[in-house]
């Protein structure tokens, strides 16, 4: 019979662990890497990563959805989602915050916005990512355009508690 050892090599224990070095939000065309946006802020003193994923759900207002165009003004984008990151990090010694947002169109299950908080304590981490997405959905120029399966487009309110 073998014996299964007490503790088993953490599954982040292949990751490269180094200090943050650099706040990072970005705004991008392509695919969102989870495993970048992880190491981007882990780090030793890191005792919790809470990790936000929004994805593009192929049903919304009760409408099929068969996907979805983000559009920005990107300046101005990039600036706000600084800004946000920058207040929930001031707020929180040991914190740290990636966060990426997709834009261009994309399909139903697609990453759209991925938020990395990592902290000490899970609390916090758990905390950050939360505040992050909903200053995101409330302050940043990003628009969306769903598509339906009837072929009709329409803009969602950036308003909008269903955003």
């Amino acid at each position: 019979m073998t014996r299964l050892p007490l503790f088993r090599r953490s599954p982040v224990a292949d990751f490269a662990v180094e200090p943050r070095v650099a706040r990072r939000v970005d705004l991008v065309h392509k695919q969102i890497d989870i495993v970048d946006l992880f190491q981007s802020v882990v780090s030793p003193a890191a005792g919790a990563v809470s990790l936000f994923i929004g994805t593009v759900r192929d049903v919304n207002d009760g409408r099929a959805v068969s996907g979805i165009d983000y559009e920005a003004y990107h300046s101005m984008a990039q600036a706000e989602l600084e800004r946000i990151v920058e207040e929930v990090e001031t707020g929180t010694e040991g914190l740290s915050i990636a966060v990426v947002h997709r834009l261009g169109t994309l399909a139903v299950g697609e990453i759209s916005v991925a938020i990395a908080a990592a902290h000490p304590h899970r609390a916090a981490a758990v905390k950050a990512s939360q505040l992050v997405i909903e200053q995101l959905k409330q302050r940043v120029p990003i628009w969306k355009q769903e598509h339906y399966i009837d072929g009709d487009r329409k803009w969602i309110d950036p308003t909008s508690p269903l955003r």
